[in-house]
């Protein structure tokens, strides 16, 4: 097989609320804290434009995940389960998603809310996020529907709430949220 030169280099980087892993939130999604995107004066003029979006897709880099884990439990249950198979940041290339909405766009730096990122994380992309094209119809996460359904820890009853509530609305828009977090 081909060597394949494989080298990340950050854009930017997010400012959050957030000191420590134990204090961001699960899903960023369900987040009302604002965070500053400060992308490097060298890649700015990649932004043009980006104040057109009401959400963007964020990529970054989980800095103090741990690599060399396989499985994990996760907030919705005491199951053990494959990073694969779930949003832990704990993998083995520790690459984030979230999607956030874009409140104000200033020179170098995006003001956005549902970011579930550690002050000081490296950003590694932004793509403006469209439910055109983002989104894909009856999505689902087998096991994660099952905890709905069945109840989940006390720790992440609330989103799960919040997951079950904007699940109906947009249902009732024909077009389901896909989770993501």
């Amino acid at each position: 097989m081909k060597e394949i030169d494989l080298t990340l280099q950050p854009i930017g980087i997010i400012h959050s609320p957030y000191q420590t892993a134990e204090e961001a939130p699960y899903q960023g999604r369900f987040s009302k804290e604002a965070a500053e995107l400060e992308i490097y004066p060298e890649f700015a003029a990649g932004l043009k434009d980006v104040e057109t979006a009401t959400h963007l897709i964020v990529l970054y880099w989980c800095r103090l995940a741990p690599r060399d884990i396989l499985q994990t439990r996760t907030p919705w249950g005491p199951e053990i389960r494959g990073v694969f198979a779930c949003h832990s940041p704990s993998r083995p290339n520790p690459i984030a998603i979230c999607m956030v909405d874009l409140l104000e766009a200033r020179g170098n730096r995006l003001l956005v809310r549902g970011v579930d990122a550690v002050d000081g994380s490296p950003l590694i992309d932004i793509k403006p996020y469209s439910s055109d094209l983002d989104s894909v119809l009856g999505a689902r996460i087998g096991w994660f529907e099952k905890r709905i359904e069945g109840g989940c820890s006390s720790g992440a009853r609330r989103i799960s709430t919040s997951v079950r509530k904007m699940s109906r609305k947009r249902k009732s828009r024909r077009y389901m949220w896909v989770r993501w977090g």
